[in-house]
């Protein structure tokens, strides 16, 4: 594999989105590490800073504080340094090693019913079973769970230089009392498995409140412990506004969820917090009153403008309240706004969706990246839903709903030819820059895509760039097409996470991988700090 090969293949890796399965991305990154460890450090301080997905920042810490190359190590401690404890938690287990046990389903055994028992002597039972006939009794089928242990983890001794700035990061959150308590509300078990697994020792303070479950008076976890004891939801409401308790936290410890109580909670949320537990407010009754609705809206309007908001958070929180009208509409709004602030797409652009046979989260996916692509993109952008015929797609405007509009009557069936959406660009002479197909790479029908991007770049003069997102049970015909043709194709697999989606983005709106990586290597390395 060529270096340019490497590099483009790793960076198709951060298009993944493993869910904590740190396992999944290692031996990717050994790969790079090992191959390119220049080209690797800077990347993984501009991903820390542009990238989404939290557990390649994680993997990023664990190869830079374990390598050996000069000056690794301490650009590794100073992204750690910037994580969450809860996140700095997860490095360290994966360092450390260990078991994980968890249920998962077993083959349902069937259980088939006894015979009830008979009377009147084995003779006359027998003579009566063969005058009629046995009626088979139903198998009953019982759910069967089987526990799984498995070992995760690199089962490696934490580095001393880890240790020493973990302590280092302890000790800065100690001196601040009230940075403390709110690490603490927040990443309670983290925080205990950071001071005991690596021996630190805690501030009297700390073990106070970490290990002695005796709070002292001034700190927020005593406060939490009298807002269980409070009264009245009026003091309740009084004590989570005065301490800013995070609704996580206070939902577990008031009883009456009060219009005023939800007021007081709204009220010291983020705006991402919000988004994330509108389905737990939904239930409490927090959009009936009138007062606490309003509270709502003037946060989600707030999340437009938050960069700390994922992008896609929105959609999927809409999704799992069930949220329709109003409340629909401002999440989405949400999510369109999160993902013009990623960038802007200058170069001409093809969005081609596989709507052949059993390709029906090809045209949902379709529909979600063209949305996105559409809010963003300056230059043209043409859209085709394709089988063997190509079907031009032209939404009058880049909402979601005006890309569900422009779909429908759009249904999965019929063979595959890869080749004739881009046949069609050549035939209209669209000049494209860059091509987003959205497919399983099966293709059974000519033109076929190698033969039509031949003919397209020919008549054109111009070699686009490809992005494929592969969807289903994907092959890779479309990628061997690819390196055929020369091209360094970007490959995105989706899984089903549409969380995952916005990682696209950045190789839309760089003008080539070439400078995509030259922006990379321009990056500035973070120092670690000495106190």
């Amino acid at each position: 594999m060529t270096e340019r090969d490497l590099r483009s293949e790793f960076l198709n890796t951060l298009l993944t989105t493993p869910h904590r399965d740190l396992a999944a991305l290692q031996a990717y990154h050994e790969q790079m590490i090992a191959q390119d460890p220049l080209f690797y450090v800077r990347l993984a301080t501009w991903y820390a800073d542009e990238g989404q997905v939290r557990d390649h920042k994680e993997m990023f810490v664990v190869m830079l504080c374990l390598s050996d190359f000069d000056g690794h190590r301490d650009v590794g401690l100073a992204l750690l340094r910037r994580l969450p404890p809860y996140q700095v938690a997860r490095v360290v287990d994966y360092i450390k090693g260990g078991t994980i046990t968890h249920r998962r389903p077993a083959a349902p055994r069937p259980r088939v019913q006894r015979q009830p028992r008979r009377t009147g002597g084995r003779l006359r039972w027998f003579l009566r079973r063969r005058r009629q006939p046995t009626v088979p009794q139903p198998a009953i089928q019982e759910p069967q769970y089987e526990m799984e242990t498995r070992r995760v983890g690199l089962s490696r001794n934490v580095p001393r230089s880890m240790r020493t700035e973990i302590e280092r990061y302890l000790r800065e959150r100690e001196a601040d009392d009230g940075w403390f308590d709110r690490t603490v509300l927040t990443a309670r078990k983290p925080m205990k498995r950071l001071y005991a697994g690596l021996h630190i020792r805690p501030s009297d303070r700390a073990q106070a409140i970490l290990f002695d479950d005796d709070p002292p008076a001034d700190s927020l976890s005593f406060k939490v412990k009298q807002i269980a004891k409070a009264s009245t939801p009026a003091e309740q409401a009084r004590a989570i506004a005065q301490y800013q308790i995070p609704y996580r936290v206070a939902s577990s410890v008031v009883q009456d969820m009060t219009p005023m109580v939800l007021a007081a909670l709204i009220d010291v949320m983020t705006p991402q917090e919000v988004i994330n537990n509108i389905a737990s407010l939904k239930r409490r009754g927090a959009f009936d009153n009138p007062d606490v609705k309003a509270l709502i809206d003037d946060k989600l309007k707030a999340a437009q403008k938050d960069n700390r908001v994922s992008a896609y958070k929105a959609k999927v929180a809409a999704e799992a309240a069930g949220a329709t009208g109003d409340l629909a509409d401002t999440l989405d709004e949400i999510t369109e706004a999160q993902v013009k602030a990623a960038g802007t797409i200058t170069r001409p652009t093809a969005l081609l969706i596989d709507k052949s046979g059993s390709m029906d989260v090809a045209i949902e996916v379709g529909r979600q990246l063209g949305a996105m692509i559409s809010t963003i993109c300056e230059a043209d952008l043409y859209t085709y839903a394709f089988d063997t015929v190509a079907y031009p797609i032209t939404p009058k405007g880049s909402s979601l709903a005006d890309w569900e509009k422009a779909l429908a009557g759009i249904y999965a069936g019929g063979s595959t030819s890869c080749g004739v959406a881009i046949e069609w660009l050549r035939r209209e002479k669209r000049q494209v820059e860059q091509i987003v197909m959205v497919t399983d790479e099966g293709e059974n029908t000519a033109p076929r895509f190698y033969d039509a991007y031949e003919a397209y770049a020919r008549d054109l003069g111009i070699r686009p760039a490809v992005i494929l997102v592969r969807v289903g049970h994907a092959a890779d015909f479309l990628q061997r097409a690819c390196a055929n043709l020369g091209i360094a194709a970007n490959v995105f697999t989706f899984g089903g996470d549409y969380y995952a989606l916005p990682n696209v983005i950045p190789f839309l709106t760089f003008p080539s991988l070439t400078e995509m990586v030259m922006e990379i290597l321009r990056y500035p390395l973070p120092k670690r700090s000495t106190s």
